[in-house]
């Protein structure tokens, strides 16, 4: 039976569930982190260490002001909130993206978010907030040439955002579309992916167990016969 250390989820679907029950997109955008909330305390019990959850785009960026703003303010809300909650059920957060560009606030809420849980060990949740993975690969190869380092697999992974993580064992994409968006490109390579047609704010807890539940019985070759 396949062990899982770490579980990636691309959340889409968010817009068209909100304008499919004919309110704003927005709402679909906070009706989903109801569903991250419940994935993330299904995986404590379950126990599954790391979940890395694609929240928002280097092509984000391209989406309506009004609903960047949103989604920013949206973020900043839930941590000012929660973070509390975070630390005493020992829940660690990371960001994974280049967060430098971001709004002030936002940025600095995301620092001291991961600073605040920098020593809880139940589980480990990763944001990919202005993350892109063409990004993330040239940036490793820059750090490369500039560290004058070998270039080797084990040199370009220590360079990357997942550093001293392990590889993803399951993608799991929402809202019917068959493709990667920029993703992980790097770390999915032997990851097992699963296509939802479900839009993500009607995942299900579920759902989510019979991904695990078929991953487990999966043969798993890297390769050999």
């Amino acid at each position: 039976m396949n062990k899982i250390n770490h579980i990636a989820i691309i959340m889409d679907g968010n817009g068209r569930w909100g304008r499919k029950k004919r309110k704003s997109r927005n709402f679909g955008h906070i009706n989903g982190i109801r569903v991250i909330e419940k994935l993330v305390k299904d995986s404590i019990k379950i126990k599954i260490p790391i979940l890395t959850f694609y929240t928002f785009s280097t092509e984000n960026w391209r989406r309506p002001k009004k609903e960047i703003n949103f989604l920013f303010k949206l973020i900043d809300q839930y941590f000012v909130k929660e973070i509390n909650n975070l630390v005493k059920n020992n829940i660690k957060i990371n960001i994974i993206g280049n967060i430098k560009i971001l709004p002030k606030k936002i940025r600095l809420r995301l620092t001291e978010s991961m600073r605040r849980t920098n020593k809880c060990k139940k589980i480990l949740i990763n944001l990919a907030i202005n993350y892109g993975s063409k990004d993330e690969i040239v940036k490793a190869v820059r750090s490369i040439r500039k560290k004058k380092v070998p270039i080797s697999i084990k040199n370009f992974e220590n360079n990357l955002y997942t550093k001293n993580l392990p590889d993803p064992d399951i993608l799991i994409r929402t809202g019917g579309k068959k493709r990667l968006s920029n993703f992980l490109l790097w770390q999915l390579a032997y990851s097992e992916i699963y296509f939802i047609d479900k839009l993500w704010p009607d995942f299900n807890m579920t759902d989510y167990h019979r991904v695990i539940k078929h991953f487990k019985k999966v043969k798993r070759n890297f390769g050999k016969i």
